[in-house]
């Protein structure tokens, strides 16, 4: 230094600067060190940021005024530098020769400058609108300069020795500072960006509740569309490594079976593809930097306890200059700020991969989803995959916030150590000792947790799994009156649940009594250690208060690590569950081969072998099929024999074994259950093709949809409910076929089209769109059907048995061969062919996902929402469409109310108790504190040895108090807890059991499902925690203050404004932040509605080839809800700065007061004030957070409120008003001038029905879809309530009687059938009322007990998800079993018969006939054939009857039923 500044001016001067009152920094240091600074930051930074600059191109920012301003100052600045090198050259000239580094500096600062003005330029260019380096670079260079500053003007009061220079610095002073000021503005955006340049959130959201148009769009970087790719690119980089999976399938039967073991067995052998290499791959990069962050804010922490040490030897002190304690004071804040504003850094590169992690594991299962096989399904149920997406991607997202723990917790760990070492010596091995065996205790506490909460898990997703096939067949529950015995299992296992959170609430209050007092037990081994180990040793202020505060900085890495272990273990078994997703096989895309256009018939199969799973066996063997181009191909047989298999197969939906399928041109596809999304009826029609008026109108006049648009009330635009719950069964196999009709494919697959609509219907749809005159005619379709009447006009017919083609050829053909087929034919007698024109039947595939169907009872009717209101006719034009499925409400506002709720739930008393608790254990902490500050000050007055052990005694005993009541408190809270989680779930449970059944027609399933199952998580698991964490930091904060106070009276001073901004910014936030919450969880559900339903129609979804169309609407749906919590991450960062700012402040304040009043104080005060106020920031901040959370989770507790009373249903039992239990004894039903309707404000539906029939009489309802028929059933069961009128049965009023004891003496055949998982026992008789002997009496008359005593499991055979394991037919056959069981006077039958075929069908027909001879049955017919024997015909038409009269006599007056007759067939 010498050699540049010359030996006139030297480098350093202690007297000058450390010992004295007005301090200053000799010239040649500032003319080096405090110049050179920024420039060598500038310098440093350059390169790697042009690097950066030039990858990333924003586009390019016009010239703005700020721009020019920016520039010319920075000219100017340049300007300046070089003024004084060139004075210094001409001072050379005169003779005076000044030191080199007269010539350096201006020469250096100079370059810089340049080097500032072409990044300004540069980063214009490149669109940035504000700059972080230069902004940095422009700070030092003020900071550097201030020291200068005051020098010079300390030099100017004698005399201003050098006026150039002089001037020069003051021009370069106040240009930097305006550059400053200049870069805290933003540039405009770069031309033609979609930048938003409004983020005033927090404002909107103070001043009222957000929504979701105020929110910022998403990044591109962090939306689907870029996160997603990245994430399958590396992943399916890995899947390429081993061998393709698909080898086994391509074996066909030219090897022996040997060769194909060898092949099946080196395909095991590659290890599997890991998940996790490539999420590190797709994401690492950008996390790291998010760690070096966090690196260097671990190195800051440890700045503090060492400053601490400094201000305790500085109080001691007497003589030293005051500005030293300032100094200390400011500089502990600054460490304070610094430390704020990097780990906010960290926190938001953390926060943003884990969310970019939830998106592309979403988007990843999602596409997974659609192309998994089968078999793979089998093992998935649609709820598990909703879990993947809902549960296991969230746990990741919030592993990465503490992943970086992982190593920075034994960082901060050794490095206090080597701190508490160089304090105090061996002494703290005592204490690490403590620590290491306090780390068995957590982790086998964890270890037990960890157990606890996987079985929490499995009685968690059964009582799901149950909730939501409670809900699906809720309608068949009510009919039954079967809700008690299901409400008592779903309680036994929410029973056996909350058992499982007590346990694990015992292990949790001893963890946190635990981590309580680790710290204490710590600081309490490790002093009395060091006491009394050696006589000289005495604990002084410095020593104690430095120790403590580097045992606070070890407390949060030990209580973090087990945390952080617990969720990296949670995350891993997360983490296998998707990996085993993802590694499912997939449908071979290559199994139906589109290409080949050799053959001139359009669908071929050649000795075809197909199985719906690899270990199953084949469900079709040697099929063989020519489909000739156009023509139209009809499969027949019995329920269950493979025909909707057939068409699966031909969709490449089943494994194919051996054999070749090609298929020519396009595939439309008509499932046998309709599969309707929750849209427009439009656009479930159009499916995503161009809208084209006329072709559109020719489909629904096709489809004979129009008459049902007129219904409904918003026409075409009407929405559609979940599953098509608004559409009568035949109008959603109309919409379905109507869908296919618009698509216009090549070849069409009909898996039984006809079955659920009405006779005239199906003769219509026929006629119009599949027969040979339809608009079909040209195109190769294939029709599943049980339709006797329409084989004469197909080209060719194949007749299924058992998984064989058994015969194939055209109607004519068949008939001369004289096998099954003709006698099959011959039992239904020419004559009845004619008649049986409806005789359609459906059976459903194996795997359809049947959970999601519903129960098609509604009819148009019931939907014909509430614009009813006479509106003028020039309102009339557009209808106005009521939405049927009310759009979730994010409640707004505070939760006040909802606060006083839960404590009601807790017991008001407990939860009184319970802060009680808290004030204590907060007493006896302080109290523990200030024993130490005592202790200390005893080394001052020498009087240390005779009290030693009464000090360490009485400081363990204080200690050991607040360990014992932390741990009862938080017990006695997690106790209360439960009981309030017990109760909200029995309120919400038991009113959804009472809940009539319009409530479920109008609520999508998803939505309550999401009250029992995301709501009672919360309110089970998060709020408790959240609770105990709130009430632990409010107590914190609250002794903090306390101890400052009683320390420095006058810090009370400072406790009102800050007080004032901490509330302040506390209300701002938690105004936006708690809105923003409830937007994200608004915005979620439909994220997982549209995947079930997506899984539900994924066969349509693939046969219509619409794949990338649905990945990308759930795409949409993902940005949307990630739109809401991107926010929050952003202002989670905005409210911790200004938090810890406060925070910071106090430290300040505290360390200030100690300066000022040091004279007053003794060490040991010192040092417990400013060593709880460095707790302090820490406890501030979590409390905001806590009370956010708190907010935001108890939100819960007002939506499972909101569902817990909802309006109910009549009671179940009336006691003074019950039936004799003999009753009903004849059957003897009459309607009196009886109306309904469905719901409040619509129509009548039934208007003034007034019917008698006597007991033992068998009526036959007919009519039109939506003439009432089915609603003149429910009105039997009560599910719709009388508008007007009664109906009375054997004389008993049922309006007057309890729901259950009227519909348990009725019985009914639903519509669609409804098993619930289980065995088959549970699903014939929930409350095992019946003997076995009875049950397989039942089995024999429906004619099951053939099925079922070829099962291996007989009566304890396990029906699956929806029963899907039978088919259609079966289905409908348990139902009959379930009313022979029963055996009631009266019986409904809805429609029971449309899914079965002839024989079956006529076995039922008998069965009914002969098993309930003396009972009154109520059958709505579709088949005019089953109830032309019956006693009278009731003819409904637009809710009134029309006619009434026996069969015979209802033919003969030639009105509406001869009508139907005449179409049917049945009469000349």
């Amino acid at each position: 230094m010498e050699r540049l500044c010359g030996p006139k001016l030297p480098f350093w001067v202690a007297n000058q600067t450390l010992h004295t009152d007005s301090p200053d920094l000799p010239e040649c240091f500032q003319l080096s060190v405090l110049s050179w600074l920024p420039c060598v930051y500038l310098w440093l930074a350059c390169p790697p940021y042009l690097f950066y600059l030039q990858r990333n191109n924003k586009g390019y920012i016009m010239m703005s005024i700020l721009n020019r301003v920016k520039t010319v100052f920075g000219l100017v600045l340049w300007i300046v530098c070089w003024t004084d090198l060139f004075g210094t050259f001409h001072e050379l000239q005169q003779g005076d020769s000044k030191p080199p580094i007269y010539f350096v500096t201006p020469l250096v600062v100079g370059m810089t400058m340049l080097l500032a003005l072409f990044l300004i330029q540069f980063e214009r260019l490149r669109g940035v609108q504000s700059s972080g380096i230069l902004f940095i670079f422009w700070f030092l260079s003020v900071l550097c300069a201030i020291v200068p500053f005051r020098s010079k003007i300390l030099q100017a009061k004698y005399q201003i020795s050098d006026k150039l220079r002089f001037t020069t610095f003051y021009f370069y002073f106040s240009l930097i500072v305006a550059e400053l000021i200049l870069t805290c503005f933003n540039e405009k955006p770069p031309l033609f960006s979609n930048i938003d340049t409004d983020p005033t959130h927090r404002q909107t959201g103070y001043k009222n509740p957000l929504e979701a148009k105020d929110l910022w769009s998403l990044n591109k970087r962090d939306s689907s569309e870029v996160v997603v790719p990245k994430l399958l690119r590396e992943w399916e980089a890995h899947f390429s490594k081993p061998p393709p999976a698909g080898e086994s399938n391509h074996v066909g039967g030219e090897s022996s079976p040997e060769e194909v073991e060898v092949l099946l067995s080196k395909q095991k052998d590659p290890k599997k593809p890991s998940f996790l290499r490539s999420l590190i791959k797709a994401f690492g990069p950008y996390f790291l930097i998010g760690s070096a962050f966090k690196l260097l804010q671990d190195l800051i922490t440890f700045v503090n306890p060492q400053l601490l040490k400094l201000l305790i030897s500085f109080t001691k002190q007497k003589g030293a200059p005051t500005w030293w304690g300032y100094a200390l004071a400011f500089l502990m804040f600054f460490a304070a700020f610094l430390q704020t504003l990097i780990l906010h850094q960290h926190f938001q590169y953390c926060f943003v991969t884990g969310m970019r992690l939830r998106t592309s594991i979403i988007g990843a299962i999602y596409r997974k989803s659609l192309i998994i096989t089968n078999a793979a399904k089998r093992t998935s149920t649609v709820g598990e995959i909703v879990n993947l997406m809902s549960v296991d991607a969230q746990r990741f997202m919030d592993l990465t916030t503490f992943l970086n723990m992982l190593w920075s917790a034994p960082l901060q760990i050794i490095l206090a150590l080597y701190f508490l070492w160089q304090n105090l010596g061996p002494s703290v091995l005592a204490g690490v000792a403590v620590m290491i065996l306090l780390i068995p205790l957590n982790a086998a506490i964890a270890v037990r947790t960890r157990a606890y909460q996987v079985e929490q898990m499995q009685y968690k997703d059964a009582r799901i799994k149950l909730m939501n096939e409670i809900l699906n067949g809720i309608k068949v529950l009510k009919l039954y009156a079967w809700e008690s015995s299901f409400k008592e299992k779903v309680l036994e296992i929410r029973q056996k649940e909350l058992n499982v959170l007590r346990k694990t609430a015992y292990l949790g209050a001893l963890s946190t009594m635990a981590w309580t007092s680790a710290p204490f037990l710590v600081a309490l081994t490790t002093f009395a250690v060091y006491v009394t180990v050696d006589k000289n040793n005495i604990l002084d202020a410095e020593k104690a208060f430095v120790s403590l505060s580097l045992f606070n900085i070890l407390r949060f890495p030990l209580n973090m690590l087990p945390q952080v272990i617990s969720s990296i273990v949670q995350a891993s078994v997360s983490l296998k569950r998707i990996q085993d997703f993802l590694s499912h096989d997939e449908l071979d895309p290559e199994s139906v081969d589109r290409t080949n256009t050799a053959t001139d018939s359009s669908v071929t199969v050649v000795n075809g072998k197909f199985t719906w799973a690899k270990q199953d066996p084949p469900a079709l063997h040697n099929i063989n099929l020519m489909v000739p181009q156009g023509s139209l191909l009809a499969v027949v047989g019995h329920v269950g024999c493979g025909k909707s298999s057939l068409v699966s197969a031909l969709l490449g939906e089943m494994e194919k074994m051996e054999g070749d399928i090609s298929i020519q041109g396009s595939v439309a596809y008509v499932p046998q259950q309709a599969w309707i999304q929750n849209a427009t009826l439009r656009d479930n029609i159009l499916f995503g093709k161009a809208y084209n008026e006329h072709k559109y109108r020719c489909c629904l006049d096709a489809c004979a949809l129009t008459q049902d648009l007129e219904v409904l009330p918003g026409g075409d635009l009407t929405e559609i409910g979940e599953k098509g719950i608004n559409l009568s069964g035949g109008q959603r196999q109309r919409v379905s076929l109507a869908r296919a009709l618009y698509n216009e494919a090549d070849v069409y697959l009909l898996d039984d089209p006809l079955s659920a609509v009405d006779a005239h219907v199906a003769k219509h749809i026929f006629d119009q769109v599949i027969g040979p005159e339809g608009a079909l005619q040209g195109k190769t379709r294939i029709l599943v059907t049980h339709g006797i009447s329409f084989l004469p006009q197909v080209d060719n017919i194949v007749v299924m048995v058992e998984g064989r083609v058994s015969e194939m050829g055209s109607y004519q053909e068949l008939l001369k061969q004289n096998g099954a087929f003709a006698e099959f034919l011959r039992n239904y007698s020419l004559e009845d062919i004619i008649e049986e024109d409806e005789a359609t039947g459906r059976t459903t595939c194996y795997y359809s996902t049947g959970v999601f169907e519903s129960y098609p009872t509604m009819s148009v009717a019931l939907l014909v929402f509430c614009s009813t209101h006479a509106e003028s006719d020039s309102e009339k034009k557009l209808p106005k469409v009521e939405k049927l499925i009310q759009a979730e409400t994010a409640e707004t506002g505070r939760v006040s109310r909802v606060f006083w709720e839960y404590a009601k739930a807790v017991g008001p008393l407990l939860s009184l108790f319970i802060c009680f608790l808290y004030g204590c254990q907060s007493a006896a902490s302080i109290g523990a504190n200030v024993w130490l500050s005592q202790w200390t000050n005893d080394a001052a007055q020498n009087v240390t040895q005779e009290n030693v052990s009464m000090r360490v005694g009485v400081y363990a005993a204080l200690g050991m108090a607040q360990g014992l009541l932390v741990m009862v408190s938080s017990f006695t809270l997690a106790m209360g807890n439960i009981g309030a989680a017990r109760k909200l779930h029995y309120a919400l449970l038991d009113n959804k059991f009472h809940t009539p059944q319009s409530f479920f027609d109008t609520t999508p399933i998803g939505r309550v499902i999401n009250r029992f199952s995301k709501d009672i998580y919360v309110i089970d698991e998060a709020l408790p925690s959240t609770v105990l964490m709130f009430l632990g930091t409010f107590f914190s904060s609250l002794s903090t203050m306390i101890v400052i106070v009683a320390s420095t009276p006058i810090f009370a001073v400072v406790i009102a404004p800050l007080a004032f901004i901490y509330i302040f910014v506390q209300r701002f936030y938690v105004a936006t932040s708690r809105q923003l919450k409830r937007l994200e969880s608004v915005s979620r559900s439909p994220i997982y509605s549209h995947f079930s339903e997506t899984v539900t129609g994924s066969s349509v979804i693939r046969a219509y080839c619409r794949h990338d169309a649905f990945v990308l609407m759930s795409d949409m749906k993902v940005d949307e809800n990630q739109k809401s919590y991107y926010p929050g991450i952003v202002s989670n960062r905005w409210l911790g700065v200004r938090i810890e700012f406060i925070g910071n402040c106090i430290v300040l304040f505290a360390a200030l007061f100690a300066v000022i009043g040091k004279d007053k104080l003794n060490p040991g005060l010192v040092g417990l004030s400013v060593s709880y106020a460095l707790l302090v920031t820490m406890s501030l901040n979590w409390m905001v957070r806590m009370t956010s959370d708190l907010e935001s989770n108890i939100v819960a507790v007002e939506r499972v409120k909101e569902y817990s009373e909802t309006k109910t249903e009549a009671p179940w039992e009336v006691e003074d008003k019950k039936p004799s239990p003999d009753w009903p004894s004849e059957g003897n039903v009459e309607f009196s001038d009886y109306s309904v309707r469905y719901r409040e404000g619509l129509e009548l539906v039934l208007k003034n029905l007034t019917v008698s029939v006597k007991g033992g009489e068998k009526i036959g309802i007919v009519g039109r879809t939506g003439a009432g028929k089915s609603s003149m059933t429910l009105c039997l069961f009560r599910l719709l309530e009388a508008a007007g009128g009664e109906i009375t049965i054997d004389g008993v009023k049922i309006s007057e009687i309890g729901l259950h004891d009227l519909r348990s003496k009725l019985t009914i055949i639903p519509q669609e059938p409804v098993l619930f998982s289980g065995s088959l026992r549970m699903n014939l008789d929930p409350f095992e009322r019946y003997s076995d002997g009875e049950v397989w009496k039942a089995l024999e008359l429906s004619h099951l007990n053939k099925f079922v005593s070829n099962q291996p499991a007989k009566l304890e055979l396990e029906c699956s998800e929806g029963g899907e394991n039978l088919s259609v037919g079966q289905r409908q056959l348990v139902c009959l079993a379930r009313a022979l069981l029963r055996k009631t006077r009266i019986l409904i039958l809805d429609e029971a018969t449309a899914a079965i075929d002839l024989e079956t069908d006529d076995l039922i027909q008998s069965t009914i006939r002969t098993q309930f001879e003396d009972c009154t049955v109520f059958t709505i017919a579709h088949r005019l054939n089953t109830i032309m024997d019956y006693t009278r015909v009731l003819v409904l038409d637009k809710g009134q009857i029309a006619e009434f009269d026996t069969p015979t006599n209802l033919l003969f007056r030639r009105g509406i039923f001869y009508g139907m007759a005449k179409d049917a067939g049945l009469a000349q």
